[in-house]
């Protein structure tokens, strides 16, 4: 992603100070993994346009990926937002070429629902089509539901 550039620990830290608001009013959720006192992912969900649905967002540095990092993080993001009685499903969009982040949702559970153009893609490598999934909130056991 073109943002990658400028990226540094220092910035991630700033972004995740100044997201407190955000989080207080329940439209944006950040958080950095760290390993041994450094940064190694980010993970997100924020409201979109759509007041009953939450998206979300991830990175990983390259020196992290294929050890199911951001898988388990990504599955303790959705277990939290669906503690949120408003939220009624979750997305993720990913480019298409970007195989490792398909990945994630596919083992979680969510349902690829469409694939989108973007013009233009967000970055080089990317083929400018976006894979959305969704994973619509857990129907409570019947034992769960309330009786008179």
């Amino acid at each position: 992603m073109p943002w990658v550039a400028s990226h540094s620990e220092e910035k991630t830290r700033d972004f995740l100070a100044k997201s407190d608001a955000k989080s207080d009013s329940g439209d944006a959720f950040n958080y950095a993994v760290t390993r041994n006192g450094a940064l190694i992912s980010m993970c997100s969900t924020y409201r979109g346009t759509v007041p009953q649905g939450l998206y979300m967002g991830y990175w990983l540095h390259p020196a992290a990926t294929g050890q199911g990092i951001a898988t388990r993080a990504t599955a303790a993001m959705v277990a939290e937002a669906f503690t949120l009685p408003s939220v009624a499903y979750l997305e993720i969009a990913h480019d298409l070429a970007n195989v490792s982040s398909g990945a994630i949702p596919r083992r979680l559970g969510f349902t690829e629902v469409c694939r989108e153009q973007v013009t233009p893609p967000a970055a080089t490598s990317d083929s400018g089509i976006d894979v959305v999934w969704r994973l619509n909130r857990p129907t409570p056991p019947m034992s769960d539901i309330p009786t008179r």
